[in-house]
């Protein structure tokens, strides 16, 4: 009895050893360490700390690159519920041909949500980026589930492909102009070291013409 007893104990102790070690040899081999960076990278978003800003770039600037035909391939996603061919109907969402320029929420014999049709204005530019971006961030109580385009060069192609959708297109916008500088800043001096003239025209005069005019005339 004694025995048995022994030898059940002792395989009992061995198998926690051996589990042990196991959990021990496991967790060396999947050991992470904690990323220099936390988080993941959006595009057209620029990481604090790169540049100084988390501000998006305006539309205007992806659309300046547009492709309307990468458009029609992401308009994909859309197809579920959208058409955007003339005359074509309603679906679960809206016909969007010609959108651009219509009243938010507004037209085409569709039951719109009120937190879409009380948005008013026309769809731009702008305001369809904000739309394909986030849906419920837009009109929060929308019908619609689209969860959003998060990237910015998506959302301009298939802003360029809508446009193309009637039948007078309007010119694309051409890329923003990067900002003035603030009133007050200086320039760099030219690399020449010479001075730059004061606005007013009175330049200074030089130290060696004023040191000759200080001297007195000979008789």
């Amino acid at each position: 009895m004694d025995d048995r007893f022994n030898t059940t104990a002792g395989w009992v102790l061995f198998a926690g050893i051996v589990a042990l070690g196991a959990s021990i040899v496991a967790g060396e081999t999947f050991h992470s360490e904690r990323p220099e960076k936390m988080g993941y990278p959006i595009a057209g978003v620029a990481v604090e700390g790169e540049g100084g800003s988390t501000a998006e770039e305006p539309i205007e600037a992806f659309l300046a690159k547009a492709d309307p035909a990468k458009g029609a391939q992401v308009f994909n996603k859309c197809a579920a519920c959208h058409n955007a061919t003339k005359g074509g109907p309603n679906g679960l969402g809206p016909n969007l041909w010609d959108v651009l320029g219509e009243p938010v929420g507004q037209g085409k014999g569709f039951a719109f949500s009120d937190a879409l049709s009380k948005k008013g204005g026309t769809w731009n530019w702008d305001n369809l980026s904000q739309w394909l971006s986030s849906p419920r961030t837009f009109a929060a109580g929308t019908k619609m589930t689209f969860a959003g385009l998060s990237n910015p060069q998506e959302r301009a192609d298939v802003i360029a492909y809508l446009n193309q959708q009637s039948d007078s297109p309007l010119p694309l916008p051409a890329a923003p102009s990067p900002a003035a500088p603030a009133a007050g800043d200086k320039g760099a001096a030219p690399a020449d070291g010479s001075a730059v003239a004061p606005v007013d025209g009175n330049a200074a005069a030089p130290a060696d013409a004023n040191a000759a005019a200080a001297e007195p005339k000979k008789p």
